[in-house]
């Protein structure tokens, strides 16, 4: 089941302009280590599912994986071969919005290595650079 809302205000929503680096979720906040983004873009509900499952799948159940993004955003788009005009299209699947320096999952409870190899093979999932970092220490 892919992610998306339970329910919003309006269906449709503007594209909207892609500026600046990420201010909030930019640090691991939640796990030990994290795949950072280095690119801005859209990020679909099946990328991120395809990269939790293959990190689901590569700790086989040991250590917790957060998702720190939410396809928030809906997708329109208009059948093939058909006219212009008649309208905005219909919702076809939801994005989120993802700037550089967004941290999109994190990981915790696996040493290091692990966690690395993990969140290698999410990388390979997404349509944009990420680098693995850490959780800074006080």
């Amino acid at each position: 089941m892919a992610l998306m809302p339970k329910r919003v205000k309006f269906r449709k929503q503007q594209r909207g302009k892609m500026r600046g680096v990420a201010t909030r979720g930019n640090y691991v906040a939640f796990g030990d280590y994290g795949l950072q983004c280095l690119d801005l873009g859209w990020l679909s509900a099946k990328q991120i599912e395809a990269g939790r499952v293959a990190a689901t799948h590569f700790l086989q159940r040991e250590g917790k994986i957060y998702v720190r993004v939410f396809p928030d955003k809906p997708y329109t788009k208009k059948p093939l071969e058909t006219r212009m005009g008649k309208g905005k299209a219909e919702p076809e699947y939801w994005v989120a919005r993802v700037k550089p320096g967004t941290v999109l999952f994190e990981i915790a409870g696996v040493p290091s290595s692990v966690a690395k190899q993990a969140l290698i093979r999410v990388a390979h999932k997404m349509p944009f650079k990420c680098r693995f970092i850490e959780r800074r220490h006080a």
